[in-house]
């Protein structure tokens, strides 16, 4: 398996794990009014703004953890140039990721106008981007494994 591979699988899994262990933190923090009370919407913002940072805080954790690991049982060091192949993995992940994020804004959007309630908004909208991630690291994987 090569490194790439590699990177793609442990981006996956912590992807997954990092939505879930937070997501099942916050759950019980959700407040008690009403869907539509201040502390509602101060929750969800709450949420999505947090959960950004400790995402990108994470992942840069866990990347700096992976090339340690990685160096040392190896004995190799992470490779200091992408190639074009790289490139168009990358770019085809990319794609796919933005794709299904904007059907998540877009399907988030639309439940405004069909009358839903605004926490349904902001759950798809956070789905939406926790699937955006997998799809961009399942794509980077199958893409290195299957070739372009």
């Amino acid at each position: 398996m090569t490194y790439q591979e590699k990177k793609s699988i442990v981006s996956l899994i912590s992807a997954i794990l990092i939505f879930g262990f937070y997501g099942l933190y916050m759950y019980p923090q959700y407040p008690e009014g009403g869907l539509e009370s201040p502390e509602a919407f101060r929750f969800w913002g709450s949420f999505v703004l947090i959960l950004t940072v400790v995402s990108i805080v994470a992942h840069i954790v866990i990347s700096i953890i992976f090339n340690i690991i990685y160096r040392m049982t190896t004995r190799e060091k992470e490779p200091k140039f992408a190639d074009e192949l790289d490139k168009l993995i990358d770019m085809k992940a990319f794609r796919n990721s933005f794709f299904v994020f904007v059907i998540g804004f877009l399907l988030a959007m639309g439940s405004l106008i069909i009358y839903q309630p605004l926490h349904v908004m902001f759950i798809v909208l956070i789905l939406s981007g926790f699937v955006s991630d997998v799809t961009g690291s399942a794509t980077k994987l199958y893409h290195y494994r299957k070739g372009v």
